[in-house]
């Protein structure tokens, strides 16, 4: 009962925003619903890992909820209720009122990421991910402006196009698992019939995937929408945009390993090693000579889906364990690191980096938030994502592979200099040309994101929970 709650509460709020003449209200109906969510996926999760097999399902199957799909559901929930509690403020500032249209389709959006863990079915799953591109478009270009628009279609003409591979491989694997006599098409289902798979269509179809895919996860070379779209959106959808939605649909690829692994002769690890190792060198080097602060956390994000990638082909249950801990601190950090370059942008009125200069003495508190985002995301100690990169390498190395990890540690050595470089002039250093900070404060529900946002940043640096390891294990398992 609870996952189909879980379903219908962004859609009522959906519904209730649409039809609000009052765009407070749907703001407080936005907040509400999501964290209801959030309560309800921590319920959940908590039900999935006491529950037989570690699988709860509803509606006879038609819904179902495994271990990894917990995870990216919780994350999803997370960054959604902090989403709309930042947006409350964000929408408001300096304005009359906020806009009914952005709840509605903020609302939408939720619900699509939302479906794309509780789905069993791989081709309602496609249908799910495309989804989140439909409604999401309307939030990129919300403000209208030529950029907005000009990113907005970007994102959905690439998207669309690596949808429309990714569906190519989801039919021949549904061929594939036809020929090998599959009487459900489910996640479970093809992972228990894999080894009858034809190798060369089950690789085929793996390859279309990971490519189509690829283009909206941000894998290099389809990665040239996200850094528009994230610099153009409103930052709470960035924070959606970069934090969860990419890893929804990284979800799905993860979800094909233990299925493509059953088969010899596919080498999906070697696949996802060499995507990966691409997207975060690539990703390095721009974040070098990057000018917008917000386009800096977007290539950061190429970055870190790269890496999560290159954990999961180094394969072993150490480094998956590894690439989802990555999963975790790179949602819960990069919306953070969002919603203080969201406070930035509130308080300067631009994107510029080199116009943003010694803004912790302007404005401490985002100073500060701006500060620990930047030392988060760049990889540094004791934050969540120091622990998950060192654990990576830690297992290349063990297991013998130091081309992979050598490689992997000197891209996230030049990434960890180009953002402390870019985040120290802004926060610390002085220019001629920099903007003034304008008279007004954060609104009080921005400052309460960021105190909420930045504890488990902090928390999952030094210290994991018992249940939520235990979670991340079995999903490791499963991989």
């Amino acid at each position: 009962m609870i996952l189909i709650i879980l379903i219908l509460i962004p859609l009522t709020a959906a519904l209730l925003s649409g039809f609000s003449r009052n765009a407070r209200i749907s703001s407080a109906v936005t907040l509400a619903g999501a964290a209801a969510v959030c309560f309800l996926a921590f319920r959940a999760a908590f039900s999935v890992i006491s529950a037989p097999g570690h699988v709860r399902a509803a509606m006879g199957g038609r819904i179902a909820l495994h271990p990894l799909g917990t995870l990216i559901l919780l994350l999803v929930a997370f960054v959604n209720m902090t989403a709309a509690l930042f947006s409350a403020g964000y929408m408001n500032f300096g304005k009359s009122g906020g806009n009914r249209r952005y709840y509605l389709s903020f609302n939408l959006f939720a619900f699509s990421m939302l479906v794309v863990p509780l789905i069993p079915n791989p081709s309602i799953v496609w249908i799910a991910v495309e989804l989140t591109t439909l409604f999401s478009v309307l939030l990129v270009g919300f403000e209208k402006t030529h950029e907005a628009l000009e990113a907005a279609w970007k994102y959905i003409v690439l998207t669309l196009m690596g949808a429309a591979v990714a569906l190519l491989g989801f039919l021949i694997l549904y061929w594939a698992a036809r020929q090998a006599g599959v009487t459900q098409f489910t996640w479970a289902g093809l992972t228990a019939a894999a080894p009858r798979f034809s190798p060369v269509l089950l690789k085929t179809a793996f390859v279309l995937i990971l490519v189509g895919f690829g283009a909206k996860i941000g894998l290099v070379p389809l990665h040239t929408w996200l850094p528009d779209a994230h610099s153009q959106a409103p930052t709470p959808v960035c924070a959606l945009l970069s934090g969860v939605e990419t890893t929804a649909v990284l979800y799905v690829i993860l979800r094909l390993l233990p299925i493509v692994n059953a088969v010899p002769g596919i080498h999906a690890n070697t696949w996802l090693l060499v995507f990966g190792l691409i997207s975060v060198g690539t990703a390095a080097f721009l974040l070098l000579q990057v000018r917008d602060y917000k386009r800096l956390f977007a290539f950061s994000t190429v970055e870190h889906m790269g890496i999560i990638l290159a954990a999961a082909g180094l394969g072993g249950v150490s480094a998956h364990s590894a690439a989802l801990l990555q999963l975790v601190g790179h949602a819960v950090t990069k919306s953070f690191c969002f919603y203080a370059a969201g406070s930035v942008l509130l308080l300067t009125g631009t994107r510029n980096i080199a116009s943003v200069r010694g803004i912790i003495r302007k404005s401490p508190g985002t100073g500060v938030a701006l500060l620990l985002g930047g030392l988060a995301i760049a990889g540094a100690p004791p934050f969540a994502l120091f622990l998950s990169e060192f654990s990576i390498l830690k297992a290349g190395f063990q297991q013998g592979n130091f081309p992979a990890a050598g490689l992997l540690l000197i891209f996230i050595a030049i990434a960890f200099f180009a953002i402390m470089n870019h985040i120290s002039r802004m926060v610390f250093g002085t220019g001629k040309e920099e903007c003034p900070v304008s008279g007004k404060t954060l609104p009080a529900s921005c400052k309460a994101t960021l105190i909420i946002a930045v504890i488990p940043v902090i928390v999952l640096g030094i210290y994991i929970p018992g249940l939520f390891h235990r979670l991340i294990m079995l999903a490791a398992a499963g991989m």
